[in-house]
Order: structure tokens, then C-alpha cells, then sequence
């Protein structure tokens, strides 16, 4: 039970995300063939039964992460509250489960149909979709504002779908395009419809962050306005890569405007993804308004991140105290110690002692100077100037070995719990997937350096990797005994993943955009600079 409980907590945000991205790309695929591909031309019969496959394929996973999420939750209600399950089969997440389950299989079912009368129809279900969703937010738990938040939040859903899900299933029509200009025709009517979400998506999201932020100093004194505003900056530059793409639609040339614009609406949709497991972030965290104490200071932030030198000596092993996790694993086997006592994704409340804190430091700066020479050699490859620099991925491998054996002291080889043990701590859990996705990144972006593969997929390994650990990255939740000090963990963190997961798109558009779009040859030099910055701040980050 211990073992469940720790990692529910981390899980519930992967459900939460996943539920929201499938959610977006089966009303995204709904709204895009009832208003984009179905009138659009006689022609478009086969890129309707396209859209119809995966929007069925959307439908069905929706249907099984929503059936996981209420399994997991519902074990856990009734282990940690000693409830029946006829106690919770009355719970508001079982009854909104059981509605999208509901609407997603039927939609599964309509799209099989493949019949031209059953597009509209299935408009419906995708209404209680989004409202299934809306009856989980922060919303419906507002004693204040309840209708107007909810109508807001549903229009926030709604917007995001018809702009991030439907932008797949355009990437779906323009290689299933008769001629250009049928392409083109799509693209147009897609912009406009991208249009209105974008503005309806960012008024809906001021909306919501006025009401659950509150005030200028919980944007930064906050977890929740930490994750606000790293879910603003990744709008940001969606908003960029929009506006990128809508310039090159009013290209008067052909083929090579086609293929940058689906180059970036892979980056977009991926970038979109990453949003949206930031907005299931922020589903687990309490809204900023109502926090009125501890919020974290100007005054606090910048002592924090002032520079210094780094931490280059670590504290010994034993001046470390016994981890907490397994101390109340132990005292849960004893009996000694209530399920009512964890808190779903936190490890305990005791604060950090100084060599804890001490030795994290010494962790990330040693990290901060592997990945500062990683951008550095990364740089002179850049230039082709010195053949040699295009070995820089091997540095990676170091990196991954000493993050296996620092970043978790109490796990095997250096602590007393074994290696299978620790991995239901939620947090070794999360350490040990990033050691091997660095592993997997130094061996086949290596390989692409050096020549040894050139095969496209091989060469998109590496962006894809950097892009999917850095939004874990925002997943990564810390427990460390103190409310503020939790907050500027977030703060250092955050700009961690943002910056990698700029990185991983601009190496993945670097690869993609063909050679006569001259935003190649700035993505080539964007990501080697978030490389280098990277190690500056991990080279910077403190915890005292």
C-alpha cells in the first residue's frame, strides 16, 4: 500500500495528461472534419476516412487512460479512507470517468460508421468529453464564480483542442492532397479556425489566471504561478511557431511552404503536448489565491539565485540521515503509521538537513559542468571547424553515470536499499528513467555526429529525447519539508525544462525544415545556446 500510494501521486498527472491529450485530439479531429476537410472539396473522401482512423484511435485511448486513472484512484480512496466501493462509486471523478468513457466509445463507435452522416453526431459526445473534463478542474471546486469559471475552463478545453488536436489531423490532410492548391485551401480554412481558438484560448487563460493566481507576487512566490507562468512561456512560443507558420502560408511558392509548415505543426503539436502535462500539473497543486502565507519574496528569490562560486566538494555518506521514505515505509509495515498519514506523491515532511542540501548542490553543479562542456563542444561542431567537437555526445554517458550513482545516496550501490526497492519512491523512479533516456541520447546521437547513421528517424532520436525528458521535467515534484523551499525548487526547475525543451524542437526543426527555409540555420545555433545555458544555471542552483 505504501508502494502505491508514493507513486499514485506522480502517476495522477501522467493520467491527467494523457487524459487531456487525447481528449484534444478527439474533439480537435471532430471539429476539424465537420468544419475544415468534410465540404471542402468533392476529393476529400480519403483524407475524411484518415481523419475517422484516428480519431476512433484518440477515442479508444481517451476511453482506456480515463478506465486506468479511475482503477488507481479509486484503490487508492478506498485503502487511504478505508471506504467501500459502493462509497465511491459516487465520487465526482467516477461519475465524469464514466461519462467520458461513455462518449469516447461512443465516438469510437461513429467513426467506424465511416458514413458522412455521423460527423455531426458525433459533435455531441464530444461536448460531454469536454464537460466530463470540466467537472474535475479547479472550477467545479470554487465556492465563488462556480458557473462563469466553468463555462471559462470549458472554453479554455474547447480552444485547445481545436487548435493543438486539430492541427494533427491538417498534418494528416496535406500529404492526402489531390494538388497544391486543394492544400492550401485546407491550410486557409484551418488558420482561420486556429484563429479564433488562439484568442479564445488566450482570453479564457488570462480569465483563469487572474481568478487561481491572484496577484503578481503568487506568480513568482508560488508553485502554482511558477507552473502559470512556465505554462505562459510555452504558449509563447507556440504562439511564435503560429505566427511562423502563418507567414509561410501567404508564401506565393509551393512544395517547400507545404513541407515547413508540417515541420512546424510536428513541433507545435508537440510543444502543445508539453502544455498540456503542465496544465495537468497544475490540476495537483492548491490555486495560488488561496494561498495567503509563505509565499516566496523578491527579496528571497534573489539571495536564492544570486551567483556564486560552485560546489565542487560533497559532503560524506554518512553525514547523511536515514531517507525518509524508507523510515515511513518501515513504520507502515510496523503498524505504527496511519495511510491516512502520506500524502499521494510526497515522500515525507521532514526539511532537508544541510548535508542533504549540500549534497544536491554538489550534484547539479558537477551535472552543470558536464552539460556546459556538452554545449561548448556542441558549439565548435556548429562550425566545422574542429571535426573533433562532434563527439561531444559521449560526455552524455558520464553524465548519466554520475546522476545513477549521486542522485539518490539511500539507493543501491551507495545506500542500504536495493536497487528494486527504491524504485517505488516516485522520485527514484523519475532519476533512474532520466539516466537511461541520457544513455539511449549519448549512444545515437553519437552515432548521428559521427556518420555512422544517417537515417532520418535515428537522427530525430535526440530531439525526441531531449524534448520528452524536459517535460517530465515539469512533472517532477519535491517534497522537502517547507513550503517555500519547495517553491524555489520549482524556480529553478522550471526554467530547466523550458530551456530543454526549446532545445529539443529547435534540433528536431533544425533536421526537418527543408534547406531553403532559412529558419534552419537559426534553429542550428538555438539549441547548442540552451545546451550552454542550461549548465549555467545547474552550475548556479542552490538550495541554502
Amino acid at each position: 500500500m505504501a508502494r502505491l500510494l508514493q507513486i499514485f501521486g506522480f502517476l495522477s498527472v501522467l493520467f491527467r495528461g494523457g487524459t487531456l491529450s487525447f481528449e484534444s485530439l478527439t474533439i480537435g479531429g471532430i471539429v476539424f472534419l465537420n468544419f475544415v476537410a468534410r465540404s471542402a472539396n468533392p476529393q476529400s473522401e480519403v483524407i475524411n476516412l484518415a481523419c475517422l482512423r484516428w480519431i476512433r484511435r484518440a477515442a479508444v485511448a481517451l476511453a482506456l487512460t480515463q478506465l486506468a486513472y479511475i482503477l488507481a484512484s479509486a484503490v487508492i480512496l478506498m485503502q487511504s479512507a478505508d471506504m467501500t466501493l459502493a462509497d465511491v462509486s459516487g465520487a465526482n471523478f467516477i461519475l465524469a470517468g464514466v461519462l467520458a468513457i461513455t462518449s469516447a466509445l461512443t465516438i469510437a463507435a461513429l467513426a467506424g460508421a465511416r458514413s458522412s452522416k455521423s460527423y455531426p453526431v458525433m459533435l455531441f459526445p464530444a461536448l460531454l468529453i469536454l464537460l466530463s473534463s470540466v467537472m474535475t478542474s479547479h472550477a467545479m471546486a470554487r465556492l465563488e464564480y462556480r458557473f462563469p469559471l466553468v463555462v471559462v475552463t470549458a472554453l479554455h478545453q474547447g480552444a485547445t483542442a481545436t487548435w493543438l488536436g486539430g492541427l494533427l489531423y491538417l498534418l494528416i490532410a496535406i500529404p492526402r492532397c489531390p494538388d497544391i492548391r486543394f492544400a492550401r485551401q485546407l491550410i486557409a480554412r484551418f488558420s482561420k479556425l486556429a484563429l479564433i481558438s488562439v484568442a479564445v484560448l488566450a482570453a479564457a487563460g488570462f480569465t483563469l489566471g487572474f481568478a487561481y493566481v491572484g496577484s503578481l507576487d503568487a506568480i513568482y512566490g508560488t508553485s502554482y504561478g511558477i507552473m502559470v507562468a512556465t505554462k505562459a512561456v510555452l504558449f509563447g512560443t507556440l504562439l511564435l511557431l503560429g505566427a511562423l507558420n502563418f507567414q509561410i502560408a501567404r508564401s506565393p511558392s509551393g512544395g517547400a511552404v507545404v513541407a515547413s509548415l508540417k515541420r512546424f505543426g510536428e513541433a507545435e503539436i508537440g510543444i502543445g503536448i508539453t502544455v498540456i502535462l503542465t496544465a495537468a500539473s497544475l490540476t495537483s497543486l492548491p490555486p495560488a489565491v488561496d494561498l495567503r502565507t509563505n509565499f516566496v519574496s523578491k527579496q528571497e528569490i534573489v539571495a536564492r539565485l544570486a551567483p556564486q562560486l560552485p560546489r565542487l566538494a560533497s559532503p560524506s555518506i554518512e553525514d547523511l540521515p536515514e531517507d525518509i521514505y524508507a523510515a515511513e515505509v518501515k513504520a507502515f509495515d510496523a503498524g505504527t503509521l496511519s495511510p491516512a498519514s502520506f500524502v499521494p506523491g510526497q515522500a515525507g515532511t521532514r526539511p532537508n538537513t544541510p548535508a542533504e542540501k549540500s549534497w544536491s548542490e554538489y550534484n547539479h553543479h558537477w551535472a552543470g559542468l558536464i552539460v556546459l562542456s556538452i554545449g561548448i563542444l556542441a558549439f565548435l561542431a556548429q562550425t566545422k571547424h574542429f571535426p573533433w567537437a562532434r563527439n561531444w555526445p559521449l560526455l552524455f554517458l558520464g553524465l548519466s553515470l554520475f546522476l545513477f550513482l549521486r542522485s539518490d545516496p539511500e539507493t543501491w550501490p551507495l545506500g542500504p536499499n536495493g536497487f528494486w526497492v527504491t524504485l517505488q519512491d516516485p522520485e527514484v523512479l523519475l532519476h533512474r528513467i532520466f539516466a537511461l533516456l541520457v544513455i539511449a541520447l549519448a549512444i545515437f546521437e553519437w552515432r548521428v555526429q559521427t556518420g555512422r547513421v544517417a537515417t532520418e528517424r535515428a537522427r530525430l532520436i535526440f530531439p525526441a529525447l531531449v524534448a520528452v525528458a524536459s517535460a517530465l521535467l515539469l512533472t517532477h515534484s519535491h517534497s522537502l519539508g517547507n513550503i517555500k523551499e519547495e517553491v524555489l525548487a520549482e524556480l529553478s526547475h522550471a526554467p530547466l525544462a523550458v530551456l530543454g525543451i526549446v532545445a529539443g524542437w529547435s534540433r528536431w526543426l533544425e533536421l526537418r525544415l527543408p534547406s531553403e527555409n532559412k529558419v534552419r540555420d537559426r534553429m542550428a545555433w538555438l539549441w547548442p545556446t540552451c545546451l550552454l545555458l542550461i549548465g549555467l544555471l545547474l552550475l548556479n542552483y542552490r538550495e541554502m
